[in-house]
Formats: structure tokens, sequence, C-alpha cells
């Protein structure tokens, strides 16, 4: 239970409890009908200054008196607490608001998720399990609070606008996922973002087929059909069990340490003209070679032992996380 919450039970308790004890009290020692005994109780502590609906014995009063001291103090303080919550929410808001707002700002060659459905959830916890610094934009209030309930950056916002994008640093962002509901939707951020800086990296959701043409011819450099996508998975965990499986394992965070990843090979890094049987990568550090991405755009698949490492190069390897950390201290090159 949240200390909002927590704070909300207790001075509803406190209430009850002093409604029940003024109650109870007029009912024994002045013999009041319960409803006449509650609505005395209820003017009591309110403090309306209504005279008393039935005459009070001594014993009555007295009792009465100790019901004044008890029962206002208790009012007092929900009032008190109330008005204190209130201020603190509105607070915690506008500051929560300033301090998104600040570390947004200081961002740099960072992620932008536009939309946080199911696609956009999905990246977004990609992203989070990397590491790496992103902000997610939605236009739903409800889904951008969700997202700061998550840990994350968020802004509720129409990410189709050229300022909310600006606002969330368009111009210094490395790449930009946009998972939004409709094509149109996803091509006008697409068209924005590659207007705003040409460099960015945009991967887009398409739900037609039709889309992924028109989305590639407006700069995106990663179309993805979730349906299509969703359908040949299907038809290849009937086919092939194992192999989806494995792509799983590598693929998603279920519980194994284990990942593909992506190293460039700087052209400081020691690395560079060496053979991968020099490196000793597997013997050493612990990952796979599946593939070498060259500079020039090539892709050698399974690589033998005598490809020499060109700086530029991308190598795509498989690895427990903390061998992919010692592979990227390798070929990062001197710092």
């Amino acid at each position: 239970m949240s200390r909002l919450a927590r704070r909300f039970v207790l001075l509803g308790s406190l209430v009850t409890a002093s409604l029940a004890i003024g109650t109870i009290g007029f009912t024994v020692i002045d013999h009041y009908p319960v409803f006449d005994a509650f609505y005395m109780t209820l003017i009591t502590m309110s403090t309306v200054g209504y005279a008393e609906i039935l005459p009070l014995s001594r014993a009555g009063r007295i009792f009465n008196s100790f019901l004044i001291a008890f029962g206002v103090t208790t009012i007092f303080l929900a009032i008190g607490v109330m008005t204190q919550t209130i201020v603190e929410l509105e607070l915690g808001e506008t500051l929560g608001k300033r301090r998104n707002k600040r570390m947004i700002d200081n961002l740099k060659d960072h992620y932008i998720v536009c939309g946080f459905g199911r696609v956009g959830r999905g990246a977004a916890a990609e992203l989070k399990r990397a590491g790496v610094a992103f902000v997610v934009v939605d236009i739903r209030p409800e889904r951008a609070e969700q997202a700061i309930a998550d840990g994350l950056l968020a802004v509720a916002a129409d990410s189709t606008r050229d300022e909310v994008l600006l606002q969330v640093g368009i111009e210094r962002a490395r790449g930009l996922v946009t998972a939004l509901a409709s094509d149109a939707e996803n091509l006008f951020v697409l068209l924005s973002a590659k207007a705003i800086n040409p460099g960015i990296f945009v991967a887009a959701r398409a739900a037609e087929e039709s889309a992924e043409a028109k989305m590639r011819r407006a700069g995106a450099d990663t179309v993805f059909a979730p349906y299509s996508i969703t359908g040949h998975r299907l038809a290849q965990s009937m086919l092939r069990p194992h192999v989806v499986q494995f792509i799983d394992f590598t693929t998603k965070d279920i519980g194994m340490d284990v990942s593909l990843e992506q190293v460039r090979v700087s052209e400081t890094s020691q690395a560079v003209s060496r053979t991968i049987h020099e490196l000793q990568l597997g013997r050493e550090i612990g990952v796979i070679v599946m593939a070498i991405r060259k500079s020039n755009g090539a892709m050698l698949f399974n690589p033998p032992a005598s490809t020499a490492v060109a700086a530029g190069d991308y190598l795509i390897v498989m690895g427990q996380q903390q061998s992919l950390r010692a592979l990227e201290n390798l070929v990062a090159g001197p710092r």
C-alpha cells in the first residue's frame, strides 16, 4: 500500500472511530436513539453550534466534553492532512515535470519511442534491458503515467507534431522508434524526424503491407509489420520449434544471460588486422562470432578463423553479458 493510501486509511479510521464512540456513548449514557446519537456526534465533531437534540445528563455532558476535544481534533487533523496531501501532489507533479524536462534536455545520443502500446512497450523494455538512454512519447496521459511508473522518462504529447519531437531532443537523438496506432501517424513522425535530423536511425511499425514500401521511400531505415512477423513466427514455431527457441534465448530476456550483440571495431583498436584465430575470441573471451558485417556493407556469415578484422567492421557475436562487455573493451580501442 502506498504512503498516500495509508494516510487516507488512517484518517478514515480515526473519523469512523470518533463517530462510533460518540454514537455508542450517547446511546448508552443518555439513551439516545441510534440515529439521534449519530447526528449529535456529527454536529459536535463538525462544531456547527447546534443545540442539544435531547437533554443531556451531567454524565452525558462530561462525555460530550471529551468527545469535543477528541472529535474536533480528529476533524482538524483530517482537514490539515488532506490540505497537505493536495499541496504535495500539486507540488510533486510540478517538480516531477520540471525534473523530467531537465533530464530530457540533458539527453544526447538517446532514443525516442513514439507510442507506448503493445509494440512500444516491447521496444521500451528492450532499450531498458540494453541500458541505453531513451524517452517515451504517447498522446494518452495514462500511458505516459504508466511509463513513468515503470521508471522511464516519458512525455504525454502528440509525437506527430514537430515541436513535441524538438521537446524530446530529436535533433540530438541517435534513433527513433515510431509505433503509433496508424500507418499515417507513423509516416508523419518519420517525415518530421528525418526533416529535423536527417542522420537519425528510424525504425517504423507498419500495420499494412502497402505502407512498408512507402515508409522505406520516406527514409525509414527499418520497417516492421507486426502481423506479418507474428504469422511467420507462428509457422516457424511449428516447423522449426528448436530454432525459434534458440532465437528466443538470444533475443529475449527469459532468464538466460546470453544474447546476440553487434560490436563495432574501432580504427584504433588492437584487434585491427588480426584474425579471429589470433584474437582467441572463443577461448579467451567466451563469445561466438556469428557473422561480420564489413565496412562496405557485405555480410560474411560464419567467418573462418583465418578472417582478418578490419576497422569499421561490425562483429555479430553471441555470448554472456560479461563476455560481450569484455569484447567491447577489446575492440573499442584505447580511451
